[in-house]
């Protein structure tokens, strides 16, 4: 058993919705919270909004799978980065379950 832990920026819900279902993963939760990035080792010229820490509505995913479907998604989500035409990505992690109940 694997944990999956997935952020990304909320109008990429209903894709990472898309991709939980391609890879097989039925069971999951999710949040929104919001996301924090901080702007201020960036040169002026590079920091529109001239603020030193931009706030984005994200979410986080969550999800207990099996071994199998990691993979799977992993490389829908490396697929689905590699078409985006911004900045914003998927960000992935997987944890290791040494114990659980199920």
């Amino acid at each position: 058993m694997k944990l999956l832990v997935i952020t990304a920026i909320k109008e990429f819900k209903k894709d990472i919705l898309r991709m939980f279902k391609e890879a097989g993963v039925q069971n999951f939760s999710y949040r929104e919270v919001t996301g924090f990035q901080d702007n201020s080792e960036d040169r002026v010229e590079l920091n529109w909004f001239a603020s030193d820490m931009n706030e984005n509505e994200s979410i986080l995913f969550y999800a207990f799978v099996k071994k199998e479907s990691v993979d799977s998604f992993f490389n829908l989500v490396e697929v689905y980065n590699s078409k985006q035409g911004n900045e914003s990505h998927v960000h992935l992690a997987v944890l290791n379950i040494e114990k659980s109940n199920n």
